[in-house]
């Protein structure tokens, strides 16, 4: 009996040796990357498109053979629209799951917080952010597909300026994406002798604008700059409307409005109103063309699809080609191995730059129409240097 048992036991340790090792040999077969992005909360009417997205571009990478010979696996966190719990997210993704890297964000605060996490030396990682946002920053952990201002808000102010006039009206959400390109904004102005009639915040998921829309149609603007983010942009432009404000009485540009959220807040409500992005999906490329294609076919032939999507898009399979470039996982190899690794991207031909990790990409300024499609009105010749910093700006210093 007692020899039975031995060989009982012999036999069980071997089978879970056996057991751990098909395990381990299954584990090797992938490679884990964070998905961290609002999947509830007030943001996630638009952050939700963008992890379809990645999702997208994870899947055509995957069929294609994968990463150094690895299928990758998406580990989807939510940041529930808080700024903090996305930080806590972020280190849940490397620490307890251990991903290469993470793709997410959408607010400058809940990428602020996530930045603390990957900056840390424990943990020394690379988050790809795929938003336009305010500048002034150019981690070495971060990978910045969206506009710098540069890119996005100096471009729209001296179109506004030259196509509207000098009197411009700012709201925004209250945090600091909408502050800190209020303050260039208003820097430039002053620059070009034009004229701030207001500035105002509400709180992030504020839905009462009723206020600050009488404000501005007392100060008589010739335009409307709009930073604000998520939801809150349904509650404004219903409100205006309500108040009898149409595109052609007082005209609003936007910076955090794309199809995704035009088709949420309703064309009737923002047919003629304008926006700045790098990205829309109109442009008659065959490129762009066969992306929308693809993306529609796979989540539905009325979605529509906007600059943040088609940037996270591009940060994955840029990290993709990173890693094959470097041969490696590892942080510090992808970030060197990604310096000037260029894309051709739905937006058109996009390159990293060595300099300060950022896209170098067009500008594109738009009309929306009656369909919730963006028209293009003006579109920069060629991709821009991003300039995080406005360094190349005199008007710029000090800020």
């Amino acid at each position: 009996m007692k020899r039975q048992t031995l060989g009982l036991a012999l036999a069980a340790a071997f089978f879970c040796i056996l057991n751990i090792g098909c395990s381990k040999n299954k584990e090797d077969k992938f490679v884990k990357v964070g998905i961290l992005h609002s999947l509830t909360g007030w943001m996630s009417a638009s952050e939700n498109s963008v992890v379809n997205a990645e999702k997208m571009a994870i899947d055509e990478i995957n069929k294609n053979g994968g990463v150094l010979g690895k299928q990758i696996k998406m580990i989807v966190a939510d940041g529930k629209s808080e700024p903090t719990i996305f930080g806590q997210e972020a280190r849940k993704l490397y620490e307890r799951d251990k991903v290469a890297t993470i793709f997410g964000c959408w607010t400058s605060a809940s990428r602020k917080q996530a930045r603390e996490v990957v900056e840390d030396p424990s943990i020394y990682g690379l988050l790809w952010y795929p938003l336009q946002y305010e500048g002034m920053e150019a981690s070495p952990n971060i990978m910045y597909m969206g506009a710098a201002p540069n890119q996005q808000v100096v471009p729209c102010v001296e179109y506004c300026f030259e196509n509207f006039g000098k009197r411009m009206y700012l709201v925004g959400s209250d945090y600091i994406f909408p502050k800190t390109t209020n303050k260039i904004i208003k820097a430039m102005l002053k620059s070009l002798n034009g004229e701030c009639v207001g500035e105002d915040y509400q709180p992030l998921d504020s839905t009462n604008f009723e206020g600050i829309i009488q404000k501005i149609i007392q100060s008589k603007p010739d335009i409307v700059i709009n930073t604000i983010n998520g939801s809150s942009n349904k509650a404004f432009f219903t409100q205006l409307r309500r108040a009898g404000i149409t595109a052609k009485q007082i005209p609003v540009m936007s910076f955090s409005v794309s199809e995704e959220e035009a088709a949420f807040i309703g064309s009737d409500l923002l047919e003629g109103h304008l926006v700045t992005w790098n990205y829309i999906q109109t442009i008659a490329s065959f490129q762009n063309k066969n992306f929308v294609k693809r993306y529609r076919e796979r989540y539905g032939k009325d979605c529509f699809v906007g600059d943040p999507m088609e940037a996270a898009y591009i940060a994955v399979h840029l990290w993709a080609l990173a890693c094959e470039k470097a041969g490696s996982f590892e942080t510090e190899a992808v970030r060197i191995a990604a310096k000037g690794l260029t894309f051709d991207a739905p937006e058109g031909m996009v390159k990293i730059d060595g300099d300060n990790q950022h896209l170098q990409k067009k500008v594109r300024i738009g009309r929306i129409n009656s369909e919730g499609l963006i028209d293009e009105i003006w579109g920069s010749p060629t991709p821009i240097k991003p300039d995080p910093y406005l360094s190349s700006y005199a008007w710029a210093k000090g800020l």
